[in-house]
């Protein structure tokens, strides 16, 4: 009986190591590519004269040998049925867990938004071919990326970036809430870098993330994915093309670069242009009406604004290129686990006008949904959010996150109908951040912050 006893619990003990091991990860494998997406020039949007720089969707697919993810940067704005669709063919068509796909939009200003947006054009036919062909790229981006698959190796570093800066100000002269660099005001300059490479140590692929607005080129007229484009291409550069480097904007909805003077120099122009013509009953459509309109601007601020992307993207990208040097701890077996959740808060619709500078007024409105994103790679947390995020927020989260290596990409993996999402402290500050919220106060920080904390929560 006894003997019978035994090599039941030895059997039991031999099932559960082998259970175990089979779930275990085995060589890290990733793959890297990207495509294009920039329309010939006679394909432009009515609202665009011109191309700057090329427009691209970049991929990385990690393989453990269990699962799948992909990160997927885009030069385009995603809204909510986009991102629907994008990650649920992904995975009919290549077994990626949506969970496992972050889909992160560069936010540039003056790249193409498929529906609204800064730039945006409604049902131009345009911007519905440009979307067609979007739809195309961001699969076979991805399908090239699972084919470059090869053994690899994936490490972490963090760098120290003073390019950003808070611009939630009080205006000298008016003493009313404004946008401007407010050099006492919170802000992250941490640059989290995420480095793959083969197993013979060349780089493979960079997923960076930063917390500031790409809206330098805003209202250039010209096609330009804006620092972000810079940085990425001058890294990819530096390494002959070998590698992919994929942006990820940080919690940066109270973050500007920290001159935007060559951008507001050509928006003043355009702004007052359109408030000129009668077209525009008050800053804020003319501001919007402006992005479109076509009116002769003096080159050498359109100038300017090209040099400052430059000078923006080229700093970055060596801060970028001095935590790959300092990476050295890389793994080759890491576990992958994504998750998702939708997190609701009490909305409000404003009843009154007005740029910034006075309260709102406001009556309640529809519940607000925002989507929270969890991919585990390895020691890695890397959450999203589906809005522009004050920073404040992600600033908390990694403080309180049992994770040393915690990432927050914001609009990320759709957009929520929310508008900015200010950190709770931010609500008594009348900008036009705060003032087009739909968010009542006191809801999303905590549950965004718990949210995904309470998922990290699950990962042990």
């Amino acid at each position: 009986m006894k003997s019978f006893l035994l090599l039941v619990l030895l059997f039991a003990v031999s099932f559960r190591m082998a259970v175990s091991q089979a779930n275990e990860a085995t060589s890290f494998k990733a793959g890297a590519a990207k495509i294009d997406i920039t329309p010939k020039s006679e394909d432009l949007p009515s609202n665009l004269k011109g191309i700057h720089d090329h427009l691209y969707v970049r991929a990385v697919v990690l393989d453990n040998g269990i699962t799948q993810a992909a990160l997927i940067s885009v030069d385009a704005g995603i809204q909510e049925s986009s991102w629907l669709k994008y990650t649920q063919n992904l995975e009919k068509e290549l077994g990626i867990p949506v969970p496992n796909i972050f889909i992160s939009p560069s936010h540039s200003h003056s790249a193409i938004f498929i529906r609204g947006g800064p730039g945006g054009q409604g049902n131009d036919p345009k911007i519905a071919l440009f979307a067609s062909n979007l739809d195309k790229a961001m699969i076979e981006v991805v399908k090239q990326a699972k084919a470059n698959l090869q053994p690899a190796k994936i490490g972490f570093g963090t760098g120290t970036c003073h390019l950003n800066i808070n611009r939630d100000v009080i205006d000298p002269v008016t003493r009313l809430w404004s946008q401007g660099p407010n050099y006492e005001g919170i802000s992250d300059k941490t640059v989290a870098v995420i480095k793959f490479e083969t197993l013979a140590g060349e780089p493979l692929a960079v997923y960076y993330n930063y917390a500031m607005h790409p809206n330098t080129m805003f209202m250039s007229g010209v096609i330009s994915a804006d620092f972000p484009g810079v940085t990425s291409s001058y890294i990819e550069e530096y390494y002959h093309d070998k590698v992919v480097v994929l942006w990820s904007m940080g919690a940066a909805g109270d973050q500007n670069p920290i001159s935007i003077k060559p951008m507001m120099d050509v928006g003043r122009f355009k702004t007052e242009a359109a408030l000129a013509s009668g077209k525009a009953k008050d800053e804020s459509e003319a501001i919007m009406m402006g992005s479109s309109m076509d009116v002769q601007v003096d080159p050498k601020l359109l100038a300017r604004q090209a040099q400052m992307i430059s000078s923006l993207g080229q700093i970055l990208g060596e801060e970028i290129l001095r935590v790959m040097d300092l990476t050295k701890r890389m793994d080759t077996k890491i576990r992958i686990y994504g998750s998702q959740d939708m997190v609701g808060c009490p909305g409000r619709t404003r009843t009154n006008t007005g740029r910034e500078g006075s309260p709102g007024t406001y009556v309640d409105g529809d519940s607000v949904k925002i989507r929270l994103s969890l991919l585990m790679l390895g020691d890695i947390a890397l959450t999203g959010v589906n809005a522009e995020v004050y920073n404040l927020i992600a600033q908390r989260l990694k403080n309180e996150s049992s994770f040393s290596n915690t990432i927050m990409a914001t609009t990320t993996n759709g957009s929520a109908n929310s508008g900015y999402i200010p950190s709770d402290d931010a609500f008594v500050r009348y900008t036009f951040q705060v003032l087009s919220s739909r968010l009542k106060p006191g809801c999303a920080e905590g549950a965004i912050v718990n949210g995904l904390l309470d998922m990290m929560d699950k990962v042990n």
